[in-house]
């Protein structure tokens, strides 16, 4: 379903056994477009670029495990794209790209008229990261509808999770759409960080500690997708 702003809208198809978001970001002015983790039955995504005669210019990986990047390969035969991705995530995957363009956190990339920000949000793995453009943030497995990305895999670190979330937490503004990665969600594949706030778990937590360990020992014991809201005074009785 798109979500548009005046200069861009953003498409986004649900592919593959894991329930994940595919993304366009589709400039209006130069009619080109970053697909942001090509994956899964990407016929689908880059069909539907063709039919509208948008041109994808890049690429923006949001981490490197394989339900994201399985797709790349294809794009990239469809597309002359640029692939993105964080330094750290490189560093991490070790993959024999082609001349891919590293970032730092805040850089920023321009597709046409449109300028996305890099946000740096390890975690889920050492590099991964959100892209924001306009108000909105396509932000991976870092961030999900009432959830947040597991920590338990290769790279994952559950206190620099608890960091990135408390930053995101702090200095989102409460009205930043988010688009996640999968549909875990119950109902819309979309959220507000206002709502996330009041109704996430893992952003109830003042404390790595008891992040820690409701990310680790207990959230995947007391609760499964579709994830719903959670009070913070649930999630922290569920911890003790």
């Amino acid at each position: 379903m798109p979500q548009s702003q005046n200069s861009y809208t953003i498409h986004s198809m649900e592919l593959g056994p894991m329930e994940n978001f595919i993304y366009l970001i589709h400039d209006h002015a130069s009619n080109t477009a970053a697909i942001v983790d090509p994956a899964w039955e990407i016929d689908e995504v880059l069909n539907f670029a063709d039919s509208k005669d948008i041109r994808i210019t890049d690429i923006l990986l949001t981490h490197s495990h394989h339900d994201h990047i399985n797709g790349l390969q294809q794009t990239l035969e469809h597309s002359d794209a640029k692939i993105h991705l964080l330094k750290p995530e490189a560093a991490f995957w070790g993959a024999n790209l082609n001349k891919p363009v590293l970032h730092h956190g805040a850089d920023q990339i321009q597709i046409g008229d449109s300028t996305i920000k890099i946000l740096h949000t390890p975690g889920h793995t050492p590099g991964s990261a959100c892209y924001q453009v306009g108000n909105d943030l396509i932000a991976g497995d870092t961030l999900f509808v009432f959830g947040c990305g597991r920590c338990d895999l290769a790279g994952g670190d559950p206190e620099e999770m608890f960091q990135t979330l408390k930053k995101m937490k702090a200095e989102l503004p409460a009205s930043t759409v988010l688009h996640p990665g999968h549909n875990y969600a119950p109902q819309s594949p979309t959220s507000t960080m206002e709502t996330q706030c009041q109704g996430n778990p893992f952003l109830h937590f003042d404390e790595a500690a008891d992040f820690v360990k409701y990310r680790m020992h207990v959230h995947d014991k007391i609760r499964d997708t579709p994830y719903g809201p959670v009070s913070k005074e649930d999630a922290r009785e569920s911890i003790k």
